[in-house]
């Protein structure tokens, strides 16, 4: 049996919940909506990431009699709330951005229409996915267009916590990266893997001929043996002499990587391992890959910048309520006013604004009602949840195709890496 996901949550939602269930307007219809009010400082663009783990996550968000008897035994809420609670079901509807998409402040990024009892409960859940996965998302889709066609490998399992490694291989693939070290992001998501050795194998042996020796009996001359662990001219000439000429990649790890790789570019084509690739590592970001795009590089390993999304390891996303019915049914909009933390009220629609040639030049979000489209413009929001049920999955080889052509439609300066303003302009309509 799947493990509930329903006290993966705040106390004060079932709190908020008790009181209104005994006030009588837990099941007012609402809209609650996920969105950031700003991109991180300096960001030109986001990238919406967790959209298909919060599905899978709403899908087991029950509150099982293992869950009531813990909330029962600390007395968290009372016996009514959690005989309501016991019998939960979301059967909302669920739209939003579907996963890979670009986005920006003010991004209906995820819309929960419900009552407030079901959408109230689900804000901490919808965030603490969403906020991760899309800092991980976007800091990788930087990394990736810096990279351009040279393939980035996702290697950060060592540097977070092993359930967020899991997620952020995830995220990093579908923001283009090649494949991650992460063996469990495989199996759960079909992530491609890849790894060959560490230091601590070079070390394991009297010295580096015999450790490469067996590495290559063992995977084959494809095989990419690191070579600083020593010396990094001696370990490129023992690595060509072991595998031979047809050698797959040698790795760098540590030092000036510009000045090495062309330093071990140079030296293995002299050798005459001109087919080597040559893969650097070694606490790289979307900077220090832009600043490698002249060196004789043939692929990125990037472990700790990417998991703590390269310096904005939060998308700052919130969950707010945006609309409530009245006495007699009708949606009205309500906002929070509060100074700097202000929100828009009202249901909300998306669109993206397009050139004749497609390039994308403006957010334009409807309030009440979808915008008008004017002939080149490029509906955002898809229905992800129907009373209820899942109606539109979100996998993650989809979500990788919709960010390689969400990225391409960006005009060129949303690329840049240099500190600046959102690419795009967010334009709100009534």
């Amino acid at each position: 049996m799947t493990p509930s996901t329903a006290l993966l949550t705040d106390h004060y939602e079932l709190t908020m919940l008790q009181a209104a269930l005994r006030s009588g307007t837990a099941h007012r219809r609402c809209v609650f909506e996920v969105f950031a009010r700003r991109l991180p400082d300096g960001r030109r663009y986001g990238v919406v990431g967790g959209t298909g783990r919060f599905l899978d996550a709403l899908t087991d968000f029950r509150f099982d009699d293992g869950v009531v008897g813990e909330l029962r035994a600390k007395d968290v809420v009372d016996d009514t709330t959690c005989a309501w609670l016991s019998s939960y079901r979301f059967c909302g509807d669920v739209r939003g951005y579907a996963e890979g998409e670009c986005y920006f402040p003010g991004s209906p990024v995820l819309v929960v229409e419900s009552s407030f009892a079901e959408g109230v409960v689900l804000e901490t859940l919808a965030l603490s996915i969403f906020n991760h996965d899309t800092a991980i998302a976007s800091a990788a889709s930087r990394m990736t267009s810096a990279a351009g066609d040279r393939p980035c490998i996702e290697m950060g399992s060592r540097r977070t916590h092993e359930e967020a490694a899991v997620a952020a291989a995830r995220a990093a693939w579908i923001a283009g990266f090649a494949a991650t070290s992460n063996l469990e992001a495989g199996r759960r998501h079909g992530v491609p893997t890849t790894g060959t050795a560490a230091h601590a194998f070079t070390l394991l042996y009297d010295d580096e001929r015999s450790a490469f020796a067996a590495q290559v009996a063992s995977l084959g001359v494809g095989t990419t043996l690191l070579v600083d662990t020593y010396d990094v001219p001696t370990g490129v000439r023992t690595a060509v002499e072991v595998a031979g000429t047809g050698l797959g990649a040698v790795r760098l790890d540590s030092g000036d990587l510009l000045a090495q790789a062309r330093d071990v570019r140079a030296q293995l084509d002299a050798l005459g391992a001109t087919g080597t690739r040559i893969i650097v590592t070694s606490d790289l970001d979307e900077h220090a890959i832009a600043s490698l795009a002249a060196a004789p590089v043939d692929g990125y390993g990037v472990g700790t910048q990417l998991v703590t999304g390269s310096g904005a390891p939060t998308a700052s996303m919130v969950y707010k309520l945006v609309a409530r019915a009245d006495d007699g049914g009708v949606l009205q909009p309500v906002e929070k006013r509060s100074t700097g933390k202000a929100s828009v009220g009202g249901r909300k629609w998306a669109i993206r604004r397009r050139t004749a040639a497609g390039v994308a030049e403006a957010e334009v979000i409807g309030v009440g009602e979808p915008p008008a489209d004017d002939g080149d413009d490029r509906p955002l929001m898809v229905q992800l949840v129907r009373a209820g049920e899942v109606v539109a999955a979100q996998t993650p080889a989809a979500a990788r195709e919709r960010h390689t052509a969400s990225r391409a439609e960006l005009p060129p300066a949303a690329l840049r890496l240099q500190r600046g303003e959102p690419a795009l302009p967010t334009v709100y309509v009534q």
